[in-house]
């Protein structure tokens, strides 16, 4: 048993008493406990008839402070109690919360005299006139799935009485992704608890959509938890960590969640995707503690973190975040909602939407102060049974505390700062609900009359392998990550992680001539015949089967979107009508990109995917993992290879991953076993779905020697541009002529520039004859050609989406372009229609090659950020024109300049690219000299650490900017539009950067600035009055070197860029004195100069 801190003491008015009492509610024990134990052994009062008599007084204040302003038509609530027009949904589901948290503490007392039916059924009434609202706008789910735009995203707000839309989007910022996350954890917290609220098969479908709605919170920029979006309140989107962290959570409640309760069957079960649970998870970890790109910190990850979603089990992540947010925006009267929050303030104009550019910063030190948060503190130590805190946040919040008419307590909306040290409050005559709410459940909890199991039924405060078992046919977010529920957990003695979570690996062989070869090796295989009655799938026909899951006519909802089933979906084994199915994951799907012709890269790819699966298998049972191999992969000069990984499979271990290959029968029984109940026998196509096993009379190749290899092609590189001014039937002609492949896939491309697809030569068009050459320049590995004609048939690597977000979540960003043109950024998640269109009207123009390989190294960075970030460590922005300069620069530095990056391997690519990225590992070693390392350095434009703060601090000391190569950069207005740690300060500063033409001169300017940043730092006295020009002060320390060392002066730096790092710092900073010398100004700086100076802001900028 452990002590119940002191409540705070309220005063309240007994229903049917005469006067004012003051009422400290007696308390009760709590005990952490791990498993459901009965609480009534712990939650019994010292005195019934007490328990009652403070119940019933809660009763009161949740009839007269929420429940008289519940709509008795819709069942929603307000924000504000005034309001009579404006019902919002996240305000509406706080007001739930209480009244059915009251609802729980109830069901403890005999004799209630019907309030807690009363109570249950309000809560029943508000979730199911959400419900209501959102069922009409089942269209907007439909168009969402496919795009998810604000234009398409649920209404957060509703006509009160009517349910009727209110705002239009135009109006509006609706796409909120906390809303409807939010909804679906309550929604299944308080059908755990016993009450009803889904009734039909048709909501059913809804909800299954809504999941839908949520899987993609980590690619969907949206307006937040505040509503407004970027910081800047200019009506711009952002991914926000808390609004992905709700998803996250949500997406976990709902997994095999009954909406039916206890009396379902099994149409009414919800199923989530486990892989976008996991890139939720994964991106929201991420962020952490960030709460987006513009907003370092945010007070809404308090309620990610902690009550109600209780998003993450990272001790170390969610303690950093909560000291973020407390240190940096806790206040005298509540917390900021983040900072140069400018809602409510004094110096806010109410009669505009949107804040003028650089307005934000008035708001600093004035934003308004929320006690909303003293009552999330106090519900947080509640559930970590921290006594210090929670009395801590009570003494905070009895300041922020008055009574209304009745005598009940209010807890005050905001303090908004009146710029004199003292606070103006929010009006006392309206109540804000969400604030009531949260009030009224802290109460009950500190009081001892709710305990936490019964405010979180499902147990979400608990990390997923302490919560109850849930019985039933359905997945479950259960294991520890690296343990399997069916065996006993061994930890490792010094990390102290589970060590026994084994991947289960299938080996299936095309056909019995493969499985033969393969025994003489020593490794066993099974065919698709000899697994039977188990059927082998394609994840593409797993797709087919979950789209029919969730689709309802009435409501005009389809199934599924047409979504990739991922890594951790494949090593589920599924039981479909009565049929077991495992499917083979999508790296040996054929498919119409390339690099599944690369046997390198697929030996690559299964070792990455083994590592995955085992690092994030969150769900009871083994994962199991299907290896296909091919007849094609047997013919591949690598083979010898694989038959090497699959050997060190056999072994047990795959890069420290416990591994076990078995015959799939054996494995079946500690699989993750996945029931897919909602299918119809009559919904399924017949047994084509099934791969099919190749039959062959001679099955009697013995060895690796026996079998025909496919040949290595080679061919001198010939260009064929001066046909691009030659009538057509001169190019027919040459076509018939030509044996070069890479010949005809250029004619064939003017062909198709000039005629068009359709354009037929001796009965082909231009389409089937690329596609021809791309299949048999593939089967040769002749790469070169193989990107040719990929590009011209307009190909898009698989998945390629969540690569790049992958990358933006990192806090980075990408751009593809040709040097030289127009490059795009990608600064937000995109479709793989917009990638496309993107690749192939910015790139193909101007190199057809790089159009596809441009895709590969997209794909390359985003699997390297996700494994090793600390490759991009000090890139900001991933140029990838820039990237595959440097891959070029090293092969000429490494004596390969014959060698065509173009023709390369996608394997050699990769480790190319990982080459570069990592060139500050290797360039001792490899003797690299400093104009090399400047050069590869200068193409990925990385930064040393707090470079961009030390950028902000020179334009502190330079009212006229910076200059470089005629590009400025202006220190007005950038200080007071941007603050000094926010991303888009730290582009800006890249821009400037990559105008300059060359890479090891860019490489040098970033040397030159920190020397400055040095310089001013230890003589706070200075600073310039004209504008710093960084070419000046390289000219003139060229010129110094010159003078030293007897050269003439030319205009060509190069030997300059040449010398060691230590000789260019000297010139560098004596050029640099000079030029404040001559510059600058000595004296103390002048009061236009300090109007300037920010103070030092805290949101450092995380790209280090």
């Amino acid at each position: 048993m452990r002590d119940v801190p002191k409540t705070l003491s309220i005063t309240v008015t007994t229903p049917g008493s005469s006067g004012m009492r003051s009422v400290t509610p007696s308390t009760a024990g709590r005990q952490n406990s791990l498993e459901d134990i009965n609480l009534d052994q712990f939650l019994k009062t010292s005195n019934y008839e007490d328990t009652v008599k403070q119940l019933d007084i809660y009763y009161g204040i949740v009839k007269r402070q929420l429940l008289r302003f519940q709509s008795p038509i819709t069942g929603l609530f307000p924000v504000m109690s005034t309001d009579q027009q404006v019902g919002s949904v996240r305000d509406s589901v706080y007001c739930a919360a209480a009244v059915w948290s009251l609802y729980q503490a109830y069901r403890r007392i005999d004799d209630d005299r019907g309030k807690s039916y009363e109570l249950g059924q309000s809560t029943v009434k508000c979730m199911r006139g959400i419900l209501e609202c959102w069922v009409k706008q089942a269209s907007r789910v439909e168009l969402f799935k496919k795009q998810q735009s604000n234009q398409h995203a649920l209404h957060s707000k509703f006509h009160l009485h009517t349910g009727e839309e209110i705002y239009s989007d135009d109006l509006y910022n609706h796409l909120q992704i906390d809303v409807v996350s939010l909804y679906i954890i309550f929604l299944v917290q308080m059908i755990t608890s016993g009450l009803q609220i889904i009734y039909t098969q048709d909501e059913v479908a809804f909800v299954q959509n809504l999941v839908y709605y949520v899987e993609r919170a980590y690619r969907t920029p949206d307006f937040g938890m505040w509503e407004r979006g970027s910081k800047y309140n200019n009506g711009t989107p952002e991914i926000h960590a808390s609004s992905i962290g709700m998803a996250k959570s949500a997406l976990e409640a709902v997994n095999g969640c009954n909406l039916f309760g206890e009396k379902g069957a099994s149409w009414s079960v919800v199923y989530v995707d486990i892989d976008a649970h996991n890139r939720n998870r994964s991106i929201f970890e991420t962020m952490l503690p960030r709460e987006s790109s513009s907003k370092g910190v945010d007070a809404s990850l308090l309620l990610t973190l902690s009550f109600p979603a209780f998003a993450s089990h990272e001790e170390r992540l969610v303690e950093q975040t909560k000291h973020n947010v407390i240190t940096r925006l806790r206040s005298k009267k509540g917390f900021k909602r983040f900072s140069r929050d400018g809602f409510l303030s004094k110096f806010e104009d109410k009669n505009r939407r949107y804040y003028h550019t650089g307005e934000i910063k008035d708001f600093e030190g004035n934003e308004c102060e929320w006690p909303l948060f003293f009552i999330v503190m106090i519900i947080d130590g509640v559930f970590k049974n921290n006594n210090e805190q929670i009395e801590e946040y009570q003494n905070e919040l009895r300041c922020c505390l008055h009574t209304d008419a009745y005598g009940d307590p209010v807890v005050t909306m905001y303090y908004a700062p009146d710029g004199e040290g003292s606070y103006v409050r929010a009006p006392s005559q309206s109540l804000f609900l969400w604030g009531q709410s949260l009030f009224i459940i802290a109460q009950l909890l500190t009081a001892g009359l709710l305990h936490i199991n019964e405010l979180d039924p499902i147990r979400r405060y608990l990390p997923s392998y302490n919560r109850p078992r849930r019985a039933g046919r359905y997945s479950a977010f259960q294991a520890k990550p690296g343990t399997n529920p069916r065996v006993p957990l061994i930890l490792d003695a010094i990390k102290g992680t589970a060590t026994d979570l084994v991947v289960q690996i299938v080996l299936i062989a095309e056909s019995m001539r493969l499985q033969a070869m393969m025994a003489t090796y020593g490794i066993q295989t099974q065919t698709p015949h000899e697994v039977e009655p188990v059927q082998i799938w394609s994840s593409t026909e797993l797709i087919k089967v979950y789209q029919h899951l969730g689709v309802n006519n009435k409501v005009a909802l389809s199934g599924r979107p047409p979504r990739p089933v991922g890594s951790l979906g494949t090593s589920k084994v599924y039981r479909i009508c009565g049929m077991t199915v495992l499917c083979y994951p999508l790296i040996f799907e054929v498919s119409d990109f390339y690099l599944y012709r690369d046997m390198a890269l697929l030996i690559d790819d299964i070792k990455t995917e083994l590592q995955f699966v085992g690092k994030y298998w969150r769900l009871s049972g083994r994962p199991t993992v299907c290896l296909l191999i091919r007849e094609e992969h047997m013919r591949d000069p690598q083979f010898k290879e694989m038959l090497d990984l699959l050997a060190m499979l056999k072994k047990g271990y795959c890069d420290g991953m416990k591994v076990r290959i078995g015959r799939l029968q054996n494995l079946i029984s500690s699989s993750c076993i996945e029931h897919l109940d909602f299918m119809n026998q009559s919904d399924l196509s017949d047994n084509e779905n099934a791969f099919a096993q190749i039959n062959h009379e001679y099955i009697g190749y013995q060895s690796l020697t026996d079998v025909p290899k496919a040949q290595t092609y080679t061919e001198e590189k010939v260009s064929v541009e001066h046909y691009n001014f030659k009538p057509t039937h001169e190019i027919i002609e040459a076509l018939r002529n030509t044996e070069s492949i890479y010949s005809l896939c250029q004619l064939w491309g003017i062909l198709l520039n000039r005629e068009g697809p359709n354009f037929e030569v001796n009965g082909l068009s231009v389409n089937q004859a690329l596609t021809q050459l791309y299949h048999r320049a593939g089967s040769l590995r002749y790469w070169r050609a193989v990107r040719y004609c990929s590009s011209l048939l307009h190909h898009i690597v698989d998945s390629i989406s969540p690569f790049i977000t992958t990358v933006l979540v990192n806090g980075r960003e990408l751009t593809v372009g040709v040097i030289g043109q127009k490059e795009t950024v990608f600064d937000k998640p995109m479709t793989p229609a917009e990638i496309k269109n993107v690749m192939y009207t910015t790139v193909q123009p101007y190199n057809v090659i790089q159009a596809v390989l441009q895709q590969e190294v997209v794909l390359y960075c985003g699997r390297l950020i996700a494994t090793n970030p600390s490759m991009f460590k000090g890139i900001l922005k991933i140029r990838i024109g820039w990237v595959l300069e440097a891959m070029r620069i090293y092969l000429q530095i490494s004596g390969q300049q014959q060698i065509d990056l173009d023709n390369l391997s996608p394997y050699q690519v990769r480790i190319l690219l990982q080459k570069v990225l990592t060139v500050s590992e290797w360039a001792v070693e490899e003797k690299l000299t400093t104009l090399q390392r400047r050069q590869l350095e200068g193409c990925l434009c990385r930064v040393p650490k707090h470079f961009y703060n030390l950028i902000w601090e020179i334009l502190q000391r330079t009212p006229q900017g910076i200059s470089t190569q005629g590009h400025l950069l202006p220190a007005s207005p950038t200080l007071t539009n941007m603050s000094r740690g926010e991303l888009t300060f730290s582009l800006l500063v890249e821009e400037t950067l990559i105008c300059i033409d060359k890479p090891e001169r860019r490489q040098i300017t970033v040397e030159l600035l920190r020397i400055i940043a040095t310089i001013l730092s230890r003589n706070p006295e200075l600073h310039f009055k004209q504008a710093l020009d960084l070419d000046d002060i390289l000219c003139e320390a060229f010129s110094m070197y010159c003078k030293d060392n007897g050269i003439e002066h030319k205009e060509d730096l190069s030997p300059f860029y040449s010398l060691i790092f230590t000789e260019t710092t000297g010139y560098l900073a004596r050029a640099a004195v000079n030029k404040v010398l001559q510059g600058g100004a000595l004296s103390a700086q002048d009061d236009e100069t300090d109007a300037n100076v920010d103070h030092v802001h805290d949101e450092t900028c995380k790209v280090s």
